[in-house]
């Protein structure tokens, strides 16, 4: 069957009757047809009923024998989970359709939402970045997530660990999106439970994958085509050299989105990637400020950058039982209070500090003036 090119969609009238949605759903989900591929069988044939019905024999004259087209069964199947977990399916071409997603090269034909639609008629700003984040990085995207969303932003992350969990965190009173891997109604990872609840009951959820899909490598790209495009700009918190988070920032660029990057340490190797995108001309974001006039939306008097509270300080994540590593994920290069560490920890004080002497005593980390702390620069 022909590979999935990258193509200007066609425009589509939505499907209206349940039979035209069932049909749809099972085109998408046969096996060896892409985004691409999905348009182009529907220019070609109009409904997708019709290419339904031409699919086998397209299959068999590119060589694949005994093809057959995800069933009605299957489809029928998917659709009663949907209604089951109270997600609405949203069509392309749809008037609820995200508009922002109609002009990137590759929308999904259809995605699951769970939560308050209204979101996506909002202007929104993506945040994504590194799931072992630091102290500091999570904060600073928790700071920043707080000032978009109270300066009328819908914010945008993965509802990855780390960054996304902060950020989503930061926006969940005014308003935060999710973009699942997997299926809207799997919960990736299991310390998000909580969170992945509370976005469908106080802000939305989506996905384009089948409903009760356990999210794996491969799906995580297309997830966040989805994220950048659903945004007018990416901001990027801790990024490695190779990461998702520069794979989003790459779909953002492609999609003609701004990319803005929170700058890090030089020998914070969870910083490298941002840095990377810094020297290749990315803008460089210290505030919330410098979004918004990247974005030319003027900031609100009630959220100007002396007026915006700081936002309570993320909930980490960590393993019921303290480690040394659980410490040292949260430090880096640049100094932390050690108070902080340790509300960062959410651990008593008598807890944490023999770690950190250990720690201090192995050379892992640095004590430095006024109670500071700091990863020790791994020499080669």
């Amino acid at each position: 069957m022909a590979s999935d090119l990258l193509s200007t969609p066609p425009p589509l009238a939505p499907p209206k009757a349940q039979a035209e949605m069932v049909s749809w759903l099972r085109l998408i989900r046969s096996r060896r047809v892409g985004i691409s591929t999905f348009f182009r069988l529907m220019r070609d044939h109009g409904t997708a009923t019709r290419a339904l019905a031409a699919l086998p024999g397209i299959a068999n004259a590119a060589g694949v024998a005994r093809y057959t087209p995800y069933t009605e069964e299957q489809a029928e199947y998917e659709l009663a989970l949907g209604r089951r977990t109270g997600a609405k399916l949203v069509f392309y071409g749809a008037q609820d359709y995200p508009a922002a997603l109609c002009n990137i090269s590759d929308p999904p034909p259809l995605i699951w939402t769970l939560g308050d639609p209204a979101l996506l008629t909002r202007p929104a700003i993506a945040l994504v970045g590194a799931r072992n984040a630091s102290s500091l990085g999570r904060r600073m995207a928790h700071r920043l997530a707080g000032g978009l969303a109270e300066a009328g932003f819908s914010v945008v992350s993965g509802l990855a660990r780390g960054v996304d969990a902060a950020a989503h965190l930061a926006a969940l009173e005014h308003g935060t999106i999710a973009v699942q891997a997997g299926g809207i109604d799997v919960i990736y990872p299991a310390e998000n439970t909580q969170l992945h609840h509370d976005i469908a009951q106080r802000g939305l959820r989506v996905s384009e994958q089948p409903m009760g899909l356990q999210p794996m490598a491969r799906h995580f790209p297309k997830r966040n085509r989805i994220i950048s495009g659903l945004a007018r700009a990416v901001i990027v918190v801790e990024a490695a050299a190779k990461s998702g988070s520069l794979i989003t920032a790459r779909n953002a660029l492609d999609q003609g989105r701004e990319v803005l990057v929170v700058p890090g340490h030089p020998f914070d190797g969870r910083s490298a990637g941002c840095n990377m995108l810094i020297r290749d001309g990315a803008t460089l974001v210290r505030s919330v400020q410098d979004i918004l006039e990247v974005v030319r939306i003027d900031t609100p008097p009630d959220a100007s950058p002396g007026n915006i509270s700081a936002p309570s300080d993320p909930v980490p994540e960590h393993p019921d039982h303290l480690t040394q590593n659980a410490i040292l994920n949260l430090l880096g290069p640049s100094p932390v209070a050690e108070d902080q560490l340790i509300r960062d920890l959410k651990r008593p004080a008598n807890q944490v500090t023999p770690h950190i002497l250990a720690l201090e005593m192995e050379g892992r980390i640095i004590r430095q003036p006024g109670g500071l702390l700091c990863r020790a620069a791994v020499t080669v």
